[in-house]
């Protein structure tokens, strides 16, 4: 791994990544915050409405452009597409400014949508990238290093978010801070080695609807990838599943203030780039999915531990919500931070070799585009994980629930991954 980052072939892309996923969640926690505690009298509509539609912007371009981004990814230079993205990105943070200093939350919602664009047209540059520029042997651990960078970008983006726009002057400091990172990547970007395109002669299908569902198609023929995609597709779900449910599990079930629900982002998020370099590990560079069912096993056996602790946790005292000194004191709560960092670092070790997978065994004329079905199939996947988590919550579920059915689906989704052939 020490050597992908002292080499061009990785380390630029590596950069871009990196700053491009910090930037999206420090723009959208940024707004977020914004709209529950500083812009609720500047807006017509209930901030909390505006807080789920926040998500279901950045979210929804995946499914509209997806097909066109994989489509300009195999017919132009990948590198090139990946400095016009950076470009892009300066642009909309630019004019995010406008909604950041007058306090026009509906133009900031829009901008979302723009940077949700953004990073949909970026992510089928990024992976059909690697196995342009990496040898078979690098690529385990070149998925491997982008996917914890990528979880540590949201981890740091989400975190700094919150912390500046809050302060004084906190909309001048997250507009100069999201413009000085996008310049930042733009820079990176620079140094991405050409990456001649597969199939130049490509004409691109401008119909949405038809060129998604032609790669979806396509990609659906090859079993073996495309039961590589709907695992990751799970993956993600449970991580968004998850990442919703910590402010509950934090305080309504084990009595921890905010800076506890900052703690389980942090642990689950190093929990996956910890399992991403395990995974890497494990299979000593080679491309193999056999450890992948154990991930997802073990994402089964955590997510039950963490059931039977949700449902045999005391009734909280909402007057003395616990920080974290207060939270590390108690042998269950330090058995809750172990199961998410054991769910994560299941999570890890499952995701990375279905990445390696598709990257290698997808038709080289079509990777992007199989990136991209990928992207949408993961939107899709963390759409439905919404609708029927909300639908749980609604219906009188707890967390230990929903961790009890985290735990049943990963159980089934090991057993179907198992059937890849190594």
């Amino acid at each position: 791994m020490v050597h992908l980052l002292k080499s061009r072939r990785f380390l630029p892309l590596f950069i871009t990544q990196f700053l491009g996923g910090f930037n999206d969640n420090l723009f959208k926690n940024a707004l977020v915050m914004l709209l529950i505690f500083k812009m609720a009298d500047h807006s017509p509509v209930d901030p909390k409405i505006l807080v789920i539609a926040a998500g279901g912007l950045f979210i929804f371009p995946y499914f509209l452009f997806s097909a066109m981004a994989g489509q300009l990814a195999d017919k132009l230079d990948k590198a090139r597409v990946a400095r016009a993205t950076k470009l892009w990105e300066i642009i909309v943070v630019g004019i995010g400014a406008i909604g950041f200093l007058g306090h026009h939350p509906m133009f900031l919602l829009a901008v979302l949508f723009a940077l949700g664009a953004q990073s949909t047209f970026f992510g089928p540059v990024k992976y059909a990238l690697l196995p342009q520029h990496l040898r078979d042997n690098e690529l385990l651990s070149g998925n491997a290093m982008i996917e914890a960078a990528t979880f540590l970008a949201i981890l740091l983006g989400t975190i700094c978010g919150g912390l500046l726009v809050m302060q004084a002057h906190g909309e001048e400091k997250i507009v100069a801070a999201t413009l000085l990172v996008a310049l930042a990547g733009y820079a990176a970007s620079r140094f991405i080695p050409a990456a001649p395109p597969p199939v130049p002669q490509l004409r691109v299908d401008p119909n949405i609807l038809r060129s998604t569902w032609r790669i979806v198609r396509h990609d659906y023929r090859n079993r073996r990838v495309f039961r590589a995609i709907l695992g990751i597709s799970w993956l993600w779900a449970l991580g968004a599943v998850y990442l919703s449910q910590f402010p509950s599990l934090a305080k309504d079930i084990f009595g921890g203030d905010e800076s506890v629900v900052t703690l389980f982002l942090t642990m689950f998020s190093f929990g996956i780039g910890i399992g991403a370099m395990l995974s890497s590990k494990l299979t000593r560079g080679k491309i193999s999915s056999r450890f992948c069912a154990y991930g997802a096993f073990g994402m089964a056996l955590f997510s039950t531990d963490l059931a039977i602790l949700c449902s045999g946790a005391p009734p909280v005292q909402a007057a003395s919500l616990a920080g974290v000194s207060e939270f590390f004191s108690s042998w269950e709560h330090r058995r809750v931070l172990a199961d998410l960092l054991m769910i994560a670092i299941s999570g890890g070790v499952f995701v990375v070799p279905l990445y390696a997978l598709i990257q290698h065994e997808s038709d080289p004329d079509f990777r992007a585009r199989t990136i991209a079905t990928n992207n949408v199939v993961n939107a899709v996947g963390m759409v439905l994980s919404a609708i029927i988590t909300a639908a749980m919550v609604m219906s009188g579920a707890t967390v230990a629930h929903i961790a009890a059915a985290l735990a049943v689906c990963s159980l089934l989704v090991g057993l179907y991954i198992k059937r890849l052939k190594n």
